[in-house]
């Protein structure tokens, strides 16, 4: 059974960084494209960054070049997203997806830039 659970979203002043972990379990990060959308109150869900199978990084949002990265830890299952330099328009709900068949969602963790 394919499960994505988020962490790490929080509270973070503008300028301040987090680091957003999703743990996988019933397949392997590794196997499949990996990646991270988000959702502003009120917008779309947007596509953030992915991690190819291949371990390569790419990041989709124009907005977040240069600030945030994507990467995976294979032993611990675990993809994450390293977000610097935040700003208040980065606030949103992020989640971490794959597609095996049909696309898979994690619940979501929220980060809120405020100060």
């Amino acid at each position: 059974q394919v499960q994505l659970v988020e962490s790490g979203g929080g509270l973070v002043q503008p300028g301040g960084s987090l680091r957003l972990s999703c743990v996988a379990s019933g397949f392997t990060v590794s196997t499949y494209h990996m990646n991270w959308y988000r959702q502003a109150p009120g917008k779309e869900r947007e596509l953030v960054a992915t991690i190819n199978s291949f371990g390569v990084g790419i990041n989709h949002a124009e907005s977040v070049q240069g600030r945030f990265t994507i990467s995976r830890d294979i032993g611990k299952n675990t993809v994450y997203l390293q977000m610097n330099s935040l700003k208040r328009e980065d606030t949103a709900v992020y989640y971490c997806n794959t597609f095996r068949g049909r696309n898979y969602w994690g619940r979501g963790t929220q980060v809120t830039v405020s100060s």
